[in-house]
């Protein structure tokens, strides 16, 4: 017998809580985008896109939160050091880790007893290191130096002081809001933040996934969820604590499928004789497996949700069960 416990990520409870604090912090400040948590396994835990976070912000967030959960380093550093090696160097780390596709500064990593056990990271439609119209300068602004709100909402997710990971701050503080200066005891950057109120899709999306997670471990299952909109662009994904990693691919895969082409994903597969045909044109990534459903709202396609991990039928039961649910 072992005498040693097998590590595990950061729990998806914790997860989601370290999220919806950022999610609370970037609708104070007026800024949308995705934010996600990568476990130091490399899988993910959850992830959440904002309303109107547009597509895209997901797949950059997910990355650097897999670079700094996975290097147990910030993304800044990570950044520093691609761009001190030699270019087949860095090339090849990339060849060598597809999810560092995009080693862009923000991602922290997350530690509990000393040991790094995940990683976060936000990125967006207006998540950035730059000071976006509209937002008051105090709310941009932490002992009277410029926060910029990418790296604000992640360091008061994690109840962290203000670093800015993306170098320094005041030339593009200067950008915005010319030689302002704020004093310290105005600075608002770090208040608390209300709940998040305006997030009609995301609640709409995280309801899914609750109800898929709630009927699984009523079964005792342990799956993967995903809520993609009808281009494919994930909203919500789950990953429950012990669940298969590789669940997380086949569970985004089956809802595009379902998404994309208005039809449960062995449908699809069946109507085109098989995915292969649709994988090398179709972005992003489509599977032909039972367990993605399409979602409607109020008649239209919203959607489509995609359940995995345990046997296909029954995660397609799953997904039929949360569909079903009031």
């Amino acid at each position: 017998m072992a005498d040693w416990t097998a590590p595990r990520d950061l729990a998806l409870g914790q997860a989601r809580a370290l999220i919806q604090r950022a999610v609370d912090k970037a609708e104070q400040l007026g800024v949308r985008g995705a934010i996600a948590v990568v476990g130091a396994s490399g899988a993910l835990v959850s992830a959440s896109r904002m309303d109107a976070g547009g597509p895209g912000g997901m797949a950059r967030a997910r990355s650097k939160a897999w670079i700094s959960a996975t290097q147990q380093i910030p993304t800044a550093e990570h950044h520093h050091r691609m761009t001190t090696l030699a270019p087949p160097i860095a090339a090849g780390f990339v060849r060598a880790s597809p999810e560092a596709m995009f080693p862009g500064a923000g991602g922290l990593p997350i530690r509990a007893d000393g040991v790094v056990v995940a990683g976060i990271a936000a990125s967006g439609a207006t998540v950035s290191p730059f000071f976006p119209d509209g937002v008051g300068p105090a709310s941009l602004s932490v002992d009277g130096q410029p926060a910029n709100p990418e790296d604000l909402l992640i360091a008061y997710a994690l109840q962290l002081p203000y670093t800015g990971q993306h170098g320094d701050d005041q030339p593009r503080w200067a950008a915005r809001f010319g030689d302002l200066r704020i004093d310290p005891a105005d600075s608002a950057g770090m208040s608390p933040a209300p709940a998040a109120c305006r997030q009609a899709e995301l609640s709409w999306a995280k309801s899914l996934c609750d109800r898929v997670l709630r009927e699984a471990e009523r079964r005792g299952l342990r799956v993967a969820v995903a809520v993609v909109d009808r281009g494919g662009d994930a909203i919500q994904q789950d990953l429950m604590d012990d669940g298969p990693a590789g669940a997380v691919a086949v569970a985004q895969a089956i809802a595009n499928t379902a998404a994309l082409f208005d039809g449960p994903s062995e449908e699809v597969a069946r109507r085109y004789g098989g995915v292969e045909r649709l994988v090398p044109i179709v972005i992003p990534a489509v599977l032909g497996v039972a367990g993605g459903l399409p979602v409607r709202v109020a008649g239209r396609l919203a959607g489509g949700l995609g359940v995995a991990g345990p046997e296909p039928a029954s995660c397609a039961g799953l997904a039929a069960a949360a569909l079903a649910t009031p």
